[in-house]
């Protein structure tokens, strides 16, 4: 929750398995550069944007002509993108804000909570939101606070715990973190999983300091597992027999099986998943096309393009045809029940509040993980 690196990097999916001896995987874009800048033709505009986001997550065709969809918003809008900051990380994204301002960015329920408590983002009048109505319910619920709106939702995703079935028989999600060949997602929501492993029943983001305690001693029973910020160490440590369990994504699970690797996921009742959502920077300069790209990216049409990319399922189910329908497959997209197994994260503490009981916040979740993998 991404918390995370974006599922493009799984670009190097099909040159790596191959080089490992297995099926080449159907291709896969190349990822975006760090550091990539959009240079369109400046045409007859009424303003500019200034957006921070994730790699992949808006395309200015730097990476492929075929792949550019900022640039069709600018011609249909008038807008110009004078700057399109990419990053990796939700730590990096926080770094940026702090140096600058962004009047849209997209965020991911941890930074997302502290924007919204420091007021960095604006409420968002859904008037102005052409197609908000189209995203899934479930979703725009968790970009509320307040009784405000903050954000409209753009891609989602849900992790699962992948296995080698060569190697392995039968899992439990014990054997996944007590294992030192597993690799987890570098992210301190990552707890959250621990914490549903150990038997939480609530909210895995509302935690006591007791539970919160018993999440980090599973993590902590075993120093010898990694912790990834890149998909692609997922794919080359399966490739090179490295890996006997990672936690991953759908997507990431059918295209290592299509590539031929014998992975499996292990079974288990609840799972965790995020929602990366577009939201209006508080020192942004212009609003009005800061609301036609809030408009732009919750439609199907630009929710598919970005689906089919990253690898991660639209907010929009309306997408989920052509290019994007088998990374909707994955997902379960369409499926009534889709959701109903995943936790969704929330900045912990999530709904338990000091007065009701003890909670455990953010940063403390932050500090006992740097603790864990430093």
């Amino acid at each position: 929750m991404n918390r995370r690196a974006p599922a493009l990097a799984l670009a190097a999916l099909a040159v790596v398995v191959s080089s490992a001896g297995a099926a080449q995987a159907t291709p896969t874009p190349k990822p975006t550069p760090a550091t990539a800048k959009p240079t369109p033709t400046p045409t007859q505009s009424d303003g500019t944007l200034q957006i921070l986001t994730y790699r992949g997550y808006a395309e200015y065709g730097g990476t492929s002509p075929k792949v550019n969809w900022t640039g069709t918003f600018e011609k249909a809008t008038g807008c110009r993108i004078a700057r399109l900051d990419q990053v990796q990380t939700p730590a990096e994204m926080a770094t940026r804000l702090k140096e600058r301002a962004y009047d849209v960015v997209s965020a991911g329920p941890g930074l997302a909570g502290s924007l919204i408590a420091d007021k960095q983002v604006l409420p968002i009048e859904l008037a102005k939101v052409d197609g908000y109505t189209e995203v899934a319910k479930p979703l725009r619920d968790l970009t509320t606070s307040g009784g405000k709106v903050y954000g409209v939702p753009y891609l989602w995703g849900s992790h699962e715990f992948l296995y080698d079935a060569s190697r392995i028989k039968a899992p439990g999600m014990e054997q996944v973190f007590a294992s030192p060949k597993a690799a987890l997602k570098n992210d301190p929501l990552t707890i959250a999983d621990a914490a549903l492993a150990a038997g939480k029943s609530g909210s895995p983001y509302s935690l006591t300091a007791a539970e919160l305690g018993k999440a980090v001693e599973m993590l902590g029973r075993q120093d010898e597992r990694v912790y990834w910020d890149d998909p692609l160490d997922v794919v080359t440590g399966f490739a090179t027999g490295r890996l006997d369990f990672a936690q991953a994504t759908p997507y990431l699970r059918l295209l290592l099986q299509t590539a031929g690797k014998p992975v499996k996921t292990v079974p288990s009742a609840r799972t965790t998943g995020w929602v990366d959502s577009w939201m209006l920077g508080a020192s942004g300069a212009n609003l009005d096309c800061a609301y036609r790209w809030l408009s732009w990216t919750a439609s199907a049409d630009t929710q598919r393009a970005a689906a089919a990319w990253v690898g991660l399922a639209p907010a929009n189910d309306e997408a989920c045809k052509g290019k994007a329908r088998r990374v909707c497959e994955a997902y379960g997209v369409g499926k009534k029940s889709r959701f109903d197994r995943i936790d969704f994260a929330v900045r912990p503490p999530g709904d338990c509040r000091p007065q009701e009981r003890e909670c455990t916040e953010y940063d403390t979740w932050e500090d006992r993980w740097t603790d864990l993998v430093s």
